[in-house]
């Protein structure tokens, strides 16, 4: 009896300690614990305020990874480390601009990351006028000899961010075709939303055997401002006449690099879970929203799958450098782990505003995964969206060279760009009930799919 009262024993206990792993690995008991989460905010102060502004290629950048790599591990995860590689290096130097005739003021203007420079003395030039980057585009090579392009748009706020896509081409391939049209400079209105006078900056870029112009970006309200002048001037026959000064250098090959931390799941032989944000910044600002929130986000879910239990699949880290002037990172990360078994890739770098919607880029066979997916992010107001993930910048070369499903937490966007690449772009602007609410739709998300041992693999593109 005492033999089969100690077995008895043995087994109540079990069941006890199975019951009791199950029910700390169930994600809605992870999820309403991660509604109470101060890790991310944590994280975000600390590369605020600790750090700073995080520019690719420059020692900011390099005390963020060092910073970064005792952070993960202070945390407990492990295999953390730093994978350095080379990049073109571009830096900021003065930047002014004034209407010089017919009503002389000053405006506000950031240069564009690549821009070239115009010299310390600065260029004046009469401004030629555009309503749209398809205006630009419409006129002779040639005929801007001497003078200052300006393309205005008309972006307005979204919860999807789609404005961006819509008017970025303005910034991003702008002053290519500026320089080929002849135009000494180029300015834009600010890719942004806000009707502050902060310029947005950000990278652009200039076609092979095109010559890099100035190019910056002016403030809206400044911009709006340029144009009405241009139409009033217009009326009397008048140019408009700019002086521009931008003296940013391209420095050369510099070092950025990744920094990766893993949380090692019990099956390492099963594909693992990449989770993606990038750690660099802009120089304007502290980089709060783009993208120390980011890093807070899936770094605190993981810590939550972690601390409750060995998951089943690893999942990994990627704090990408260099993302901001040309996604280095996230193509040095190809290339370094393109033989690694991938099984799903995710990234936050769409601020810290609530998370709405949930996509999905899963085979047939995952189907029930994103079903309880979906079922379980119910409870904090987000809803399916009948369009497919796409995934974010840092990941978008492993998904391509991979073939990777993807799983997309879309962020409220619609303040997203009065920040962008800002220098507003700092801790105040950081809602802690929101942020904890992306914690726990991250938590939610990487407890079912770290803990799944569904077939991800994606069918072979045709």
């Amino acid at each position: 009896m005492r033999k089969i009262s100690t077995l008895l024993a043995g087994v109540t206990a079990l069941s006890l300690s199975t019951a009791a792993l199950s029910q700390d690995n169930d994600p809605m008991t992870l999820q309403a614990e991660a509604l109470q989460d101060d890790v991310a905010y944590d994280i975000v102060e600390g590369l605020t305020t600790e750090v700073g502004p995080r520019q690719a290629g420059t020692e900011q950048e390099a005390r963020a990874r060092d910073w970064s790599v005792a952070k993960l591990k202070s945390l407990g995860f492990q295999n953390v480390r730093s994978e350095p590689f080379m990049m073109p290096t571009w830096v900021r130097g003065a930047e002014t601009a004034a209407v010089v005739a017919p009503y002389p003021q000053k405006l506000i203007v950031t240069a564009l990351g690549n821009s070239g420079s115009t010299g310390e003395k600065g260029i004046t030039a009469e401004v030629a006028y555009f309503d749209s980057l398809d205006a630009l585009k419409a006129v002779p090579d040639g005929s801007l000899d001497g003078k200052i392009a300006f393309v205005t748009h008309k972006m307005h706020r979204a919860q999807d961010g789609s404005g961006y896509s819509a008017f970025g081409p303005i910034r991003w391939f702008g002053p290519s075709i500026a320089s080929q049209k002849g135009a000494v400079a180029y300015v834009i209105k600010s890719i942004g939303t806000d009707y502050h006078r902060n310029p947005h900056t950000g990278s652009t870029g200039f076609g092979e055997g095109v010559k890099a112009i100035p190019a910056g970006a002016l403030s809206l309200p400044d911009a709006d401002n340029l144009e009405r002048m241009v139409k009033l001037a217009r009326k009397d026959g008048k140019p408009v006449t700019m002086n521009l000064v931008l003296t940013p250098q391209n420095i050369g090959q510099q070092e950025s690099g990744n920094v990766i931390a893993e949380v090692v799941g019990r099956e390492p032989d099963l594909p693992m879970i990449l989770v993606a944000c990038h750690l660099d910044s802009w120089d304007l600002a502290t980089g709060a929203f783009d993208d120390a929130a980011g890093c807070g986000i899936i770094t605190a879910a993981a810590k939550n799958i972690k601390d409750h239990g060995q998951p089943l699949r690893t999942i990994r880290l990627l704090w990408a450098g260099a993302e901001e002037v040309g996604i280095w990172g996230g193509k040095a990360y190809r290339d370094a782990h393109r033989n690694k078994k991938h099984a799903i890739a995710m990234e936050s770098d769409f601020g810290a505003d609530k998370v709405w919607r949930v996509e999905f880029t899963l085979p047939d066979g995952a189907r029930p995964v994103a079903e309880e997916i979906a079922s379980s992010l119910l409870n904090l107001g987000i809803g399916r969206s009948a369009g497919a993930a796409g995934g974010g910048a840092d990941i978008g070369p492993i998904i391509s060279d991979s073939n990777l499903a993807i799983i997309d937490l879309q962020q409220d966007g619609s303040r997203y760009f009065d920040l962008h690449h800002t220098p507003d772009d700092t801790l105040d602007k950081i809602d802690p009930e929101q942020l904890r609410q992306n914690v726990a739709a991250w938590t939610t998300v990487l407890s079912i799919i770290a803990n799944s041992d569904a077939d991800f693999t994606m069918p072979v593109k045709p």
